[in-house]
């Protein structure tokens, strides 16, 4: 239920904010003054700002909402010997990374799963979850601190979300025009809109949006394997490929959905229609691309 509430505020604020600002800057609507024809350009921008500006302001909120809806307690201070390594080691990757210290946190959950959020390079969170500190060694938890680290690192949290901005823009734009087409031509509605290009609106940015996932969910994806390379490179690739394996044979903690992107492990599918739609590739497949890398550790590449 606390989920639910905070999802619905969230998103009630961000329409809000939006519709604001489009008032401010005197948008009147996507018709041109005659009423019946349709103003591409205003349609553009009311796509860029709705797209974007949803996109890029859940960014922003990322860190507060990864606290609230998963229940991250942040360590400021570590208070046993397992907060106090932890410390350690992000801060020793952080340096390494050329980064500043992120917030670092743990969940409660008891099937292991980490993620890394925030708005930018300098202003992360990076979470790990009671079950995989309890069921990996301390070598395969700094290997998922390293994939999440390098996660922070390659900006792929603000990447992913300029690419889900320009996709939910595009998504936007082209239903109204379908939307706009079916009014117009089919119903042969002549002035405003009518119920007809609602309900059209609404179904063609559903299949839009369903299609266009596809391609936010390849670039997640990939950024896997990049993540897992930097783990490795981190650590070693041994300790990468352990952390993985067992979170092959367990079934990781289920996140909340604005954060399963930026999980270490959201299962990932072996069918190919499925695989379409995940943000993760099978577990399988990382070991499999670690096993035929050659990579070098930072602390060997910095002494050669």
């Amino acid at each position: 239920m606390k989920r639910i509430f905070f999802f619905l505020v969230t998103n009630i604020a961000i329409l809000l904010v939006l519709s604001v600002f489009l008032s401010l800057i005197g948008f009147t609507g996507i018709l041109q003054n005659n009423g019946v024809d349709l103003d591409y350009d205003s349609l553009m921008l009311f796509s860029l700002v709705f797209g974007m500006g949803g996109s890029f302001i859940s960014l922003y909120m990322s860190k507060w909402m990864a606290k609230s809806l998963a229940g991250v307690k942040v360590i400021k201070t570590p208070n046993n010997e397992f907060e106090k390594w932890y410390f350690d080691v992000v801060t020793r990757q952080s340096q390494q990374l050329g980064l500043k210290m992120p917030e670092i946190g743990i969940f409660n959950s008891p099937q292991p799963n980490a993620f890394a959020t925030g708005s930018s390079r300098n202003s992360s969170l990076v979470a790990l979850s009671t079950g995989l500190i309890s069921s990996m060694k301390r070598n395969e938890v700094e290997a998922v601190i390293g994939h999440e680290m390098s996660h922070v690192a390659n900006g792929d949290m603000v990447t992913l979300s300029l690419i889900q901005g320009i996709i939910n823009a595009f998504v936007i734009f082209f239903s109204r025009v379908i939307g706009h087409f079916v009014d117009r031509v089919i119903l042969k509605n002549e002035r405003g809109y009518g119920i007809g290009y609602f309900f059209t609106v609404i179904f063609a940015q559903v299949i839009l949006g369903i299609l266009a996932s596809t391609i936010v969910c390849w670039f997640s994806r990939r950024r896997e394997f990049r993540a897992d390379y930097g783990g490795a490179q981190l650590t070693s690739k041994e300790s990468m490929i352990s952390s993985l394996r067992v979170l092959e044979k367990m079934t990781a903690a289920k996140l909340p959905d604005q954060m399963l992107a930026f999980g270490i492990s959201n299962i990932g599918n072996e069918s190919s229609l499925k695989k379409l739609f995940s943000t993760h590739p099978p577990i399988s497949e990382r070991i499999r691309a670690l096993e035929e890398a050659n990579l070098t550790t930072l602390s060997e590449h910095q002494t050669n």
